[in-house]
């Protein structure tokens, strides 16, 4: 018997935490058009209801996404049922060009950007407050201590770090249980078939702290959707040039490659045999792995998220996940690939045998 959820209403803790939460988010950066592309406000509604009536109940969103417009959606959808959802959004990156202080981790920044999401929230606390990004400069008791504040001030309940490197969160974490504040019960990266890296230190280090781990890119920006080939590869600089929207990024950044053409090709091969969709398999894999607790599913359009959230049906067996995993896999680097071999771990147990 599987015991990985198969709906969006098999709910489970996020985290070291009594925080219960579908086993899918609805990401909803894509909800606005004010950036030039995503889904206007008749689409958004379809998908929020979509995905409320299927039973999901974790929503995630920005201050920084579609310029606001995403909070004031989530606002105002979930407004009639506020306490049934659980709500995250996030503050750090700069929504007013031009001044300091209107990004970055630092306090002025996170009191004005949580005051300003609450209200366009319609809402007096929100379930969940990220840190976007480390800014690299902002001291950690600051941002931490701050993050306190709001939670003794009813303002949030539960606390979570995006887009930070491993040493940083365990800093954060390890200040926080010293001194008694809010602990940090989750970790927002982004992680995919695609970008695996992140089990070098992250998701360990995740693992070990009671960190849920919310994936957000779980289809790497669409190269897991399994609809580019090898003559997507060839696009010149010039007609590039002249290309618009996601292919023409995934191709100039870098995302699209022979490698990660490879691993979608070889997800698109499965889900061939299994009669699903590519994106299905790629999310049925990232719901597989140890510490995941909810993929992000960011769609445009009804007919993306209900394709994605059909992944809860799918469970890969061990061939095929051993197939993803070996067209996939990336070197974990030092000292990780030290502490692997035979040799050292021989010394290390004088060639006794271990049960942990």
């Amino acid at each position: 018997m599987s015991l990985l959820p198969t709906a969006l209403n098999h709910y489970r803790l996020l985290g070291r935490s009594g925080l219960r939460i579908s086993p899918l988010a609805l990401g909803t950066m894509t909800f606005g058009s004010d950036w030039g592309w995503g889904a206007d406000s008749r689409e958004a509604r379809r998908l929020f209801d979509f995905y409320a009536e299927a039973g999901g109940n974790f929503i995630d969103t920005a201050d920084f996404y579609t310029s606001g417009s995403s909070e004031k959606m989530v606002g105002e959808f979930a407004a009639m049922e506020r306490d049934r959802f659980v709500i995250a959004t996030k503050y750090s990156l700069n929504t007013r060009p031009g001044d300091p202080n209107a990004g970055g981790n630092g306090r002025k920044n996170l009191v004005t950007s949580l005051e300003d999401s609450l209200r366009r929230l319609k809402t007096d606390y929100v379930d969940l407050y990220w840190v976007h990004a480390w800014d690299q400069v902002t001291p950690v008791d600051e941002w931490l201590r701050g993050l306190d504040s709001a939670v003794t001030a009813g303002k949030v309940r539960y606390i979570g770090v995006s887009d930070m490197p491993a040493w940083k969160v365990a800093q954060a974490h390890t200040m926080a249980e010293l001194r008694g504040w809010s602990p940090l019960i989750a970790l927002q990266i982004e992680y995919s078939l695609v970008e695996r890296t992140v089990e070098r230190e992250l998701v360990p280090m995740a693992r070990n702290l009671g960190l849920g781990v919310t994936p957000w890119s779980p289809l790497a920006q669409g190269v897991l959707t399994g609809k580019y080939s090898a003559a997507d590869l060839s696009a010149s600089s010039a007609s590039l040039a002249e290309k618009e929207g996601r292919y023409a990024r995934n191709l100039s950044n870098g995302r699209l490659n022979p490698r990660t053409l490879r691993i979608a090709n070889e997800a698109k091969a499965i889900a061939l045999e299994l009669n699903v969709s590519t994106s299905q398999v790629a999310i049925a894999w990232l719901l597989a792995q140890p510490g995941v607790s909810a993929p992000i599913l960011g769609a445009r359009t009804l007919d993306q998220l209900k394709d994605t959230v059909g992944a809860l049906k799918l469970t890969l067996d061990a061939n095929q996940l051993a197939r993803l995993h070996a067209v996939s896999q990336v070197e974990l680097g030092f000292p990780h690939e030290f502490l692997r071999n035979d040799y050292v771990r021989n010394m290390l147990t004088g060639g006794t045998a271990l049960y942990p």
